[in-house]
């Protein structure tokens, strides 16, 4: 896990992880298992759909976290799936390795998301010190 101090640090490490999660897409969707076990699609479906998404606010924090909260509930929940239809279609060991992988994906993302709520919150408190005069180095007289 990378260190992150700014909302826009936390956006481009949300985005290497997606990137990850869009090769576990990849591998799933050309995969020969795919026609036998078509549920698999669901992860391959959440992960573009989330991507893609995303990827049109990270210029926006406020609209990039708020999009990632809609977006990772699905994706958890796709996640969650993949696991168990993993089980049934195949025991190789790519598609073990990309439950491990898809898992993390999930994992950091709750991850920078909580740590974005904290940044989002101090930002606002900042700014919204800032418009009041609280704190200011200057005579309030």
């Amino acid at each position: 896990m990378s260190r992150v101090g700014t909302l826009d640090e936390v956006i481009a490490r949300c985005q290497q992880v997606m990137s990850h999660a869009w090769m576990v897409r990849t591998f799933v969707k050309h995969s020969e298992e795919i026609d036998d076990y078509p549920d698999l699609q669901g992860i391959v479906r959440t992960v573009f759909d989330a991507a893609r998404a995303l990827e049109t606010q990270v210029h926006d924090p406020a609209s990039y976290f708020k999009m990632l909260t809609k977006k990772l509930g699905r994706l958890k929940k796709a996640n969650d799936e993949f696991a168990k239809q993993v089980q049934v279609a195949s025991e190789h060991t790519n598609f073990k390795q990309a439950v491990i992988s898809i898992n993390a994906c999930v994992e950091e993302l709750t991850y920078l998301l909580e740590l974005s709520k904290t940044m989002l919150t101090v930002e606002g408190s900042v700014v919204r010190s800032q418009e009041s005069g609280i704190g200011s180095h200057g005579n309030n007289h």
